[in-house]
């Protein structure tokens, strides 16, 4: 019985491994040799995970940071040092106008005053730049975040610049690296409740949801209705090459397990749309890998 037991062990082992050999190899076929992409997969509920042979390189986030800010906003909630529904004024010297901002678009004037809430909505869900830099500095800068994360044990993670800086010189964003395993970690981490309260994290959780740029990305390689928390990030070109277009997210597949999902798309001379297109693709790939092969 013994032997029979640990014959049937190493067959589900050997079974495992060869579907993971060809998840990979799918994988490879998607992103091809003509940019670097990163791509790391961690289950979160249950046993599973998966690196390509890029997941450990530092490349650019662009606004994926987004998200570490947001979790570094909520962790001042969390010791009461901020409040969400606390007014910050934000006045019209706040607005770049050569930068992506769905609140300048609606505040153009500035002087108001917006929920903290508000503010965080917009720079989670909707990628504002401005918003982003108005919690950097409630919070003292990209050093806290950089700390906070430090505290946490997220590796293979630095932020130095916030979007202003970033948008003065193109070298700028390449000092705001992590890699594909890390943000799979940090994601495990969140959803595990080990970075935030419980409030916190539903709260930011379903302001992940509500996510309403990349939906070309991640989400466009899922069924229709499919839950994905994520947050994306994009940079522009020079000389023709896209530094980064990226997505990361947690999924929930349809008998409730969830998985991380972190793709980077770095240093491409394809299209913008070739590069969501990978994303896509690869996106598609782990979701039907996870349901039909993976038990």
């Amino acid at each position: 019985m013994k032997n029979y037991r640990f014959l049937l062990l190493m067959i589900l082992i050997s079974s495992f491994f060869s579907a993971q050999r060809t998840l990979l190899a799918k994988v490879d076929s998607i992103a091809g040799k003509d940019a670097t992409i990163a791509v790391s997969v961690k289950g979160m509920d249950f046993p599973f995970e998966f690196n390509n042979e890029n997941s450990e390189r530092h490349l650019p986030m662009q606004s994926v940071f987004k998200f570490h800010i947001a979790c570094t906003v909520l962790n001042f909630v969390d010791r009461g040092k901020l409040s969400l529904n606390q007014k910050i004024f934000v006045s019209k010297k706040d607005f770049l106008p050569d930068t992506w901002s769905p609140i300048r678009e609606k505040y153009p004037q500035g002087n108001v005053r917006l929920k903290l809430s508000e503010i965080l909505y917009y720079t989670v869900a909707m990628s504002d730049n401005n918003g982003c830099d108005i919690l950097l500095r409630l919070i003292g800068g990209t050093d806290t975040v950089q700390k906070f994360m430090d505290t946490k044990g997220i590796h293979h993670f630095q932020i130095r610049y916030n979007e202003e800086q970033m948008h003065s010189g193109w070298d700028f964003q390449f000092e705001n690296y992590t890699t594909s395993d890390s943000l799979a970690e940090v994601l495990d981490q969140f959803y595990q409740g080990k970075l935030l309260s419980a409030a916190s994290t539903k709260w930011l959780m379903n302001i992940l949801l509500k996510t309403t740029t990349g939906t070309n990305k991640l989400k466009a390689g899922l069924p229709a209705n499919t839950p994905i928390a994520h947050k994306t990030g994009a940079s522009g070109r020079k000389d023709g090459i896209a530094a980064a277009e990226n997505d990361m997210g947690i999924i929930t597949l349809p008998d409730g397990r969830h998985y991380a999902i972190a793709v980077l798309v770095s240093n491409s001379p394809m299209p913008d749309d070739a590069n969501c297109a990978v994303i896509e693709k690869i996106s598609r790939a782990v979701w039907n890998f996870l349901n039909k092969q993976y038990l």
